[in-house]
């Protein structure tokens, strides 16, 4: 069972404001993950990932309402092996109102303020000081909860995400075309809110007492600065050019599922 936002379900349907979160890539992650796992296109697998997805902060699907459908589904019981969380990146946190995705404009593609610490305090970023552990374990604890209940012999996966920006650094890129560059060398606050976040979702795993998947790890060396990405740019042909920007490419997901089919297969 997969429970996510859209670096799981890697599809977006500009023209569907129906909100039925049927989509997902062909390559997305989950769906390369059925297929090595043999139920693809089965019963025995149920992907109720959604873009624009939440723990609880909305408008769109949260956490709850995923694993509700799949409850209606018949996703749970005694015979549900695996089940995957990954959540955490559309979210509000601290004080501010701003998303992520509300951010974009006003501070990642803002070459002329920046998108710097101080971006917080202006009301520009999403608040990225109140991104803790603590928190996201205890707003995700209720559905986590319902999960341990009734499917009692699943593992549960809290699964990372990739590397987008080297942890630590500065600078944010987007390649357009592959040969075009979007730069903004003043992106700390971006890639210190994707820092937090990394150590947050480790911090609530060991809180909820289930397993988390480093994706980090998986993808490091291979972010949107680097020569050879495993995230789409826009229109890039290095990773597709139809892929969704900031999300993981074809060669991402392929990764990301084989890791957890060797460790959760057997």
């Amino acid at each position: 069972m997969v429970l996510g936002d859209s670096f799981s379900a890697n599809e977006w349907n500009h023209f569907d404001n129906s909100n039925t979160c049927n989509r997902h890539g062909l390559t997305a992650w989950p769906v390369q993950l059925a297929k090595l796992m043999g139920v693809h296109g089965t019963e025995q697998v149920s992907d109720a990932s959604c873009p624009g997805a939440s723990i609880d902060s909305g408008p769109g699907w949260t956490l709850s309402q995923e694993a509700a459908r799949a409850d209606n589904e018949g996703a749970f019981g005694p015979n549900t092996k695996l089940v995957t969380l990954q959540f955490g990146m559309n979210d509000k946190w601290g004080a501010s109102k701003r998303t992520l995705w509300d951010s974009l404009h006003t501070c990642v593609f803002n070459l002329e303020q920046g998108c710097d610490p101080e971006s917080v305090t202006e009301g520009r970023m999403t608040d990225y000081t109140g991104v803790s552990g603590a928190l996201m374990a205890q707003r995700m604890s209720n559905t986590v909860a319902y999960i341990k209940y009734y499917a009692p012999d699943a593992r549960i996966v809290l699964v990372g995400y990739p590397e987008l920006f080297t942890p630590g650094s500065s600078t944010i890129c987007l390649s357009i075309l592959g040969v075009t560059p979007f730069i903004n060398p003043r992106g700390r606050a971006l890639v210190e809110y994707l820092d937090r976040l990394d150590l947050a979702q480790r911090e609530a795993a060991q809180l909820l007492d289930i397993d988390f998947l480093d994706t980090r790890a998986l993808s490091t060396g291979h972010d949107l600065c680097s020569s050879q990405p495993w995230l789409n740019g826009i229109l890039d042909p290095r990773t597709g050019i139809d892929g969704l920007p900031f999300h993981p490419s074809t060669q991402g997901d392929t990764v990301l599922a084989n890791a957890i089919h060797t460790r959760y297969s057997h």
